[in-house]
């Protein structure tokens, strides 16, 4: 039986949620790092995107990871040109969640440096993937960071480091891990974060889930049978989405 537990995050435990912020993220401002309210908040709203990892032994939160359900036609760096995380967790609250959405947007994922090691993130992946599948989401989506890219940044740029590291030549200990878990490079984002050390850069990543189902609104010939013959006149009216 593993010593660590993955649960839905509680409200009984939002305090220790919080004070993992500032140990996992010492370099991101204050006023992106979830406080207390704000996990009580996104369990009111979606309480079974919301996890965290518990030591049997101690009964201490080591790790958490929160999400919420957003819209997406697809996942190209175009739209995502302006995109901040502060805007796109509606300054931590994620007022923003949409119940029918068809993506998972991973706000964070936390694990107490002392528990880094023990597979804790690959478990929160398993658990976020597991709940896109049950819920038929289209996938995931999230901001990255590249906390490695502060030591490489005089000798490159923040997009040579990620190829880099997509290459295997170098190891990030957030993006590796994500790019093990399945995830893509969709692109760049600039100034995403204020996280001075990396200059704001993060990943524009998406996991596509193998088992989405699409379920497309009826058509005519589903509806009425075999359509009529139509001349031109019949589309001088129509309208497309």
């Amino acid at each position: 039986m593993s010593e660590i537990l993955i649960l839905n995050t509680q409200a009984e435990y939002v305090e220790q949620c919080a004070a993992l912020q500032p140990l996992c993220y010492p370099t991101l401002a204050k006023e992106e790092q979830l406080k207390a309210e704000h996990f009580a908040n996104h369990i009111r709203l979606f309480p079974e995107g919301q996890f965290m990892a518990i030591d049997r032994a101690t009964g201490r939160v080591v790790g958490t990871t929160a999400g919420f359900l957003t819209y997406y036609d697809r996942i190209e760096p175009e739209y995502f040109r302006h995109h901040k995380f502060i805007d796109a967790i509606a300054g931590g609250w994620l007022t923003n969640h949409n119940p029918r959405g068809n993506y998972y947007y991973g706000v964070d994922m936390c694990v107490h440096p002392d528990y880094r090691g023990r597979g804790i993130a690959r478990r929160f992946h398993d658990a976020r993937k597991a709940l896109c599948k049950r819920l038929n989401l289209k996938g995931q989506v999230i901001g990255g960071m590249i906390p490695g890219f502060a030591a490489y940044k005089h000798v490159m740029t923040a997009h040579e480091y990620v190829r880099y590291v997509q290459a295997g030549l170098i190891y990030d200990s957030t993006l590796t891990t994500q790019l093990r878990n399945g995830f893509v490079l969709r692109g760049m984002l600039e100034n995403y974060l204020d996280d001075p050390p990396t200059e704001g850069w993060s990943t524009l990543l998406e996991w596509r889930n193998p088992d989405y189902v699409e379920f497309g609104l009826p058509t005519p010939r589903t509806l009425h049978g075999p359509p009529r013959s139509t001349s031109a006149a019949d589309h001088s009216h129509a309208t497309y989405p």
